[in-house]
């Protein structure tokens, strides 16, 4: 029973996975927004599954806490702000959504090959764990750094911190009071930029931030 679970869990991780490549073609907010909620979604499941797995209750707690804070109250927030700023249009694009994904694939062939060689004495689970773990945390850094929107930059840092709870999850969890203290913290940061992108958009009439660097006179 123990082993289907961590099946079905490490199905999960492999989920957020190709949510996060799905992510970097994502053409509209409002579209990637919603892959956010099911990439948070995945995440609660994923680690509900290893707390019936490891019968690790304070896990539970985790998914629970994913399952609101990451599932339902993050991307509703990030609804509300695409809405009220009236950001409806495509997304800006360092570079295109082609070559985007050829990297997250790059990205994710290193994630495997830098979590091999040091858990080589670890179980052959724990390290496929860990290597869906950091190339979902190395694909939402992508996502920030070919975004130009300020809201799909926010997107990718929640989703690398859903691979931080990923990793912690799959090395059999971290304290409960760390995991509390992200959720509330992810909180806190997610009411702080919603407030932030609305004075931007009140004072600048955008949220694209080399439209920002350009009134700086950082860019021609």
């Amino acid at each position: 029973m123990e082993g289907h679970l961590l099946d079905l869990a490490r199905l999960g991780a492999a989920g957020m996975l190709v949510v996060s490549l799905t992510m970097l073609t994502q053409e509209r907010l409002f579209g990637l927004v919603h892959l956010y909620a099911l990439h948070a979604l995945l995440l609660a499941a994923a680690v509900a599954l290893q707390a019936l797995a490891q019968h690790a209750p304070h896990l539970l707690v985790t998914a629970a806490v994913a399952l609101a804070v990451k599932g339902l109250a993050i991307p509703w927030a990030l609804h509300r702000i695409v809405v009220r700023l009236g950001i409806h249009r495509d997304l800006e694009k360092v570079i295109g959504a082609g070559p985007t994904v050829l990297l997250g694939l790059a990205l994710t062939v290193l994630a495997v090959l830098v979590v091999t060689p040091p858990t080589a004495g670890a179980g052959a689970l724990v390290r496929q764990d860990l290597a869906f773990a950091l190339a979902v945390v190395l694909l939402g850094l992508l996502l920030m750094v070919t975004r130009r929107n300020a809201v799909s930059q926010v997107i990718g840092f929640t989703s690398v911190e859903n691979g931080l709870i990923l990793a912690a999850a799959g090395a059999r969890g971290m304290p409960l009071v760390v995991e509390f203290s992200v959720a509330f913290s992810v909180l806190v940061a997610m009411i702080v930029v919603g407030i932030f992108l609305f004075r931007i958009r009140e004072r600048f009439d955008t949220v694209d931030v080399h439209a920002l660097d350009r009134f700086r006179g950082e860019r021609p």
